[in-house]
């Protein structure tokens, strides 16, 4: 007798607008393929495939890292699992590890919520909201965060999309490549970190290579560093943009919420697991942000708080 076995990563939620195709998983709602006319825009993964750099994810209720898995907040002291052994952290909040749950599902768009279930380290009563929408500039990505305690519910996000670079490569031969590849990143400022990443400072990008304010080659990597003082435009977007040796200009950011940007080239990750680009990350908040409280959201009993973010592309 066959056995049929669903997707590892649960149901495949197809959606397509234009030039614009790509597929949400239940597992994490994760954006797990974005193609624009044909070419990828993030690196595609299959629905049985492990994702190997958090590729595609939405980070809540944290993004990033907490020291030791330990904050506090509001005066009571929380303790989170450490996932991040080496380093003795907790990373990446907990929804991408949980299946979401479907809302509404149309040609262009995709809605799935999660309810944030009791934890220890987090016992806030939070339901978040996810909006996959295709339109004709691209992906539009709204999360929403309510909070159905009676106590106030820390809270901060990141989107993790690691924007692919076009040339499909492997292992050590993938730094080569983002070398071809020029970012732009509107921020003053970039944050400086221990040997366990986790922040000690800021310093000015002004004479260092982390002056990204205008397109710049990747060639001065590595880069696992974060980004912030960001300039909004008038509309109050903030975006990055990666460009390819093969045309395809990718633009990747967000509203008003956005403080900060995560760029992780990679470099130096084992070969089965370092994907063939540039993860290019918006965040409402850098890492460790529970302890420091540095672009922290804190939602009221019964409020919400909502980021839209933009994922874009323009072929030459």
């Amino acid at each position: 007798m066959t056995q049929h076995l669903s997707p590892r990563t649960g149901q495949q939620y197809s959606i397509a607008y234009g030039d614009w195709k790509a597929v949400v998983t239940e597992l994490g709602g994760t954006l797990r393929k974005l193609t624009y006319r044909g070419r990828n825009i993030i690196v595609p993964l299959g629905p049985d495939d492990p994702v190997t750099c958090c590729q595609g994810q939405m980070l809540v209720p944290f993004p990033n890292r907490i020291e030791a898995g330990t904050y506090t907040f509001e005066g009571v002291t929380y303790e989170l699992p450490i996932d991040e052994h080496d380093r003795n952290n907790a990373i990446h909040g907990y929804g991408y590890r949980s299946f979401w749950k479907l809302e509404s599902l149309t040609e262009t768009s995709v809605i799935q919520s999660w309810r944030v279930p009791y934890l220890l380290g987090y016992p806030f009563d939070v339901t978040v909201t996810a909006t996959h929408e295709l339109t004709e500039d691209g992906m539009k990505v709204t999360i929403s965060a309510t909070n159905n305690g009676d106590i106030d519910a820390p809270w901060a996000l990141a989107l993790h999309p690691w924007l692919d670079n076009g040339f499909n490569g492997y292992g050590d031969e993938i730094d080569g490549h983002n070398a071809q590849c020029t970012l732009q990143v509107p921020a003053k400022t970039h944050v400086t970190v221990n040997e366990n990443l986790i922040p000690t400072g800021t310093e000015p990008v002004d004479g260092t290579k982390y002056d990204l304010r205008k397109p710049t080659l990747l060639t001065n990597q590595p880069f696992d560093d974060a980004w912030t003082d960001v300039e909004h435009d008038a509309d109050g977007k903030v975006t990055a943009t990666f460009t390819r040796p093969d045309g395809l200009t990718i633009t990747v950011g967000g509203d008003e919420t956005i403080t900060s940007f995560q760029v992780c080239t990679g470099t130096g990750f084992p070969a089965e697991k370092h994907p063939a680009g540039t993860a290019v990350e918006p965040q409402t908040a850098y890492a460790n942000a529970f302890n420091t409280g540095n672009g922290l959201i804190v939602i009221k009993p019964g409020e919400t708080s909502t980021t839209a973010i933009y994922l874009g592309a323009e072929l030459a």
